[in-house]
């Protein structure tokens, strides 16, 4: 555990003491944003390596939805806090963001490392491709209530309905897919081997798991509250902060652990991962996030700008496409990431509303 805990990236913990001392002091916003958020970082890795430790006593399945699960906490986390702010464009467009972000960027990247390891990646193409339907369908399912609403706009209750009763069907495609998922068979003759050994005990992996949570949800306090104030400084749009810094601050977790696996030529595990957590976000986070919503007096609706619609159907037709034939390699990876760029890049330059 003490080996775990003195991984390069944990250095970045000093900035959690940092992050409590300008939020206690009103220091700037902008700094007190990049500070909290380079403390998130490490919290998100140790949650990464906790959630690694529980994978690591499950089959190749369950290690990955446990990953998906677990690594998406310190977004969930961020996300309730900006409802509660009332910055619910912030957390539309970090809905989008994690998609796409996972899809392209998390995915990019480890197919990028293994491939320059090994070269040519293979993974349960059926298993693959099943995740890709259902991820297209997911978001379809998400932005269907955006296509509706340039009829129904007027009618704020009506568009509010809509967005829950889209909600509530995909939480139920979300539990069918969780009741496949862990009962379907694997194919005759794929064989699948560890790719994490647990080191410590369970009981420090649950306590790891508890204490980041906590420390997470404290940071991301400060962060959210520095966000608005950040913007109007810096003049970016809330859009770029959501759709782009949020997710990447929050999958911290998702990056470390599929690169880490990819590179121990373990690609099911990672492309699990990596789609999986897209999954994760538009089945579980995104329409729980509108029922928490109402909780505030906040009501979250899925109404998405025409670019993030784009950016997260592109996304997901794209990572479908190279999921198709059960291999990856290192140009992949970098046809993925160079699209997550050109998407990040447009974003930025988005007027401010």
């Amino acid at each position: 555990m003490v080996k775990q805990l003195a991984k390069p990236l944990n250095i970045l913990l000093v900035f959690l003491p940092i992050s409590l001392i300008l939020e206690l002091t009103h220091g700037a916003p902008i700094l007190l944003f990049i500070v909290s958020a380079l403390a998130v970082v490490p919290l998100s890795g140790i949650l990464g390596d906790a959630t690694e430790e529980l994978a690591g006593r499950t089959g190749p399945r369950i290690g990955a939805l446990l990953n998906a699960t677990l690594g998406n906490a310190a977004e969930l986390i961020i996300t309730i806090l900006a409802i509660k702010e009332g910055l619910l464009e912030l957390v539309r467009a970090s809905i989008i963001g994690s998609v796409i972000g996972n899809l392209l960027l998390v995915a990019g990247v480890a197919i990028i490392a293994g491939g320059l390891k090994f070269g040519m990646q293979r993974f349960d193409r059926s298993t693959a491709v099943m995740s890709s339907t259902l991820l297209i369908m997911a978001a379809f399912a998400l932005v269907l209530p955006s296509f509706f609403n340039y009829a129904i706009e007027p009618n704020g209750a009506a568009v509010e309905s809509l967005s829950l009763i889209a909600a509530g069907v995909i939480i139920i495609m979300y539990i069918l897919s969780m009741v496949f998922t862990l009962t379907a068979r694997n194919p005759e003759g794929m064989t699948r081997e560890p790719a994490h050994v647990p080191r410590f005990s369970l009981g420090a992996a649950i306590g790891l798991l508890a204490v980041a949570t906590i420390l997470i949800a404290l940071v991301s306090e400060f962060l959210v509250g520095a966000v608005e104030p950040m913007v109007t400084q810096l003049g970016i749009s809330e859009l770029f902060v959501g759709i782009i810094l949020v997710p990447i601050i929050g999958n911290v977790a998702e990056h470390v652990v599929a690169i880490e696996v990819a590179l121990k030529n373990h690609m099911d595990l990672s492309m699990g991962i990596a789609l999986g957590s897209s999954l994760q976000v538009a089945l579980f986070v995104a329409p729980l996030l509108v029922f928490i919503s109402l909780l505030f007096g906040h009501p979250l609706t899925l109404e998405f700008t025409t670019f993030e619609l784009i950016a997260l159907l592109a996304s997901c037709f794209i990572a479908a496409h190279v999921a198709s034939d059960g291999e990856t390699n290192w140009l992949e990876g970098v046809l993925l990431v160079s699209l997550y760029i050109l998407m990040a890049v447009g974003f930025f330059f988005l007027p401010v509303k």
